[in-house]
């Protein structure tokens, strides 16, 4: 995946300006950042959710913005605000996610057993969403971002509200995939975690790149956490909350 001068405003204000990316094959790679730092709006931009303002995104090899329905069938996306049929149960749901890429009504009847098995689902995709956790609905979105075998899987703080026992199959589940040539995009707010599993990772900070390459290139002689909230202009100034510390009656 690479992006080349991509920039997107909204009323006037960049929320990304002029950044490159270049994410290699079979890699899972993390972008990083504080709380509107553009994080969002780069992979709604790289998931064909937003059109940039200016600049190129290609997907193995295919422009995003020349041949959008090619560039998107490589991929698989979990949003950040999750927006469902809620009214479905678990199996309707994926089952119109399988036939939407246009699998077989037999080939995604598979594939649900054997995701449903793989996210510990199986018991569950009889009931409707609304009556899933947040973090079984994670799973499920997830599930269905996988079922039609994308190159390259869009994911928006996909550990949100997630249980570790959850976590843990879902990064077992991901690191599969990248080990068999799939490609993870991923925003979190999880330094640990992001230290851990990612081969490489860019730090975006009110728009712009301020660092980018492999995990031990960006952290030097610090933890990634450390770096990270150099990078975005340490911590806050706590002074001025005294009264904080007197308590009321």
């Amino acid at each position: 995946m690479r992006l080349q001068g991509v920039t997107k405003a909204f009323g006037g204000v960049p929320a990304v300006d002029a950044i490159d990316l270049t994410i290699a094959a079979g890699s899972f790679y993390g972008i990083v950042g504080p709380n509107g730092a553009g994080k969002t709006t780069t992979l709604s931009m790289i998931a064909g959710l937003l059109r940039p303002d200016s600049g190129t995104i290609s997907v193995a090899g295919v422009d995003l913005k020349a041949q959008p329905r090619r560039a998107k069938r490589q991929m698989g996306i979990l949003p950040d605000r999750l927006r469902t049929f809620d009214r479905l149960t678990g199996r309707q749901l994926l089952h119109y996610y399988g036939v939407l890429r246009g699998l077989r009504a037999s080939v995604v009847e598979s594939r649900i057993a054997d995701l449903a098995r793989a996210f510990d689902l199986t018991d569950a995709l009889g009931r409707t969403v609304s009556d899933y956790s947040a973090g079984m609905t994670k799973k499920l979105m997830l599930a269905g971002a996988m079922i039609h075998s994308p190159r390259v899987l869009v994911l928006d703080e996909p550990f949100e509200s997630v249980d570790p026992v959850s976590s843990a199959v879902i990064l077992d589940i991901l690191t599969a995939y990248v080990e068999h040539g799939g490609t993870v995009v991923l925003s979190s707010h999880g330094m640990e975690l992001v230290e851990r599993v990612c081969s490489g990772l860019a730090v975006i900070v009110a728009g712009h790149v301020l660092a980018e390459g492999t995990v031990d290139e960006v952290r030097g002689e610090r933890t990634l956490e450390e770096r990270f909230i150099e990078l975005a202009g340490g911590i806050s100034d706590v002074e001025g909350l005294e009264w904080l510390h007197t308590f009321s009656d």
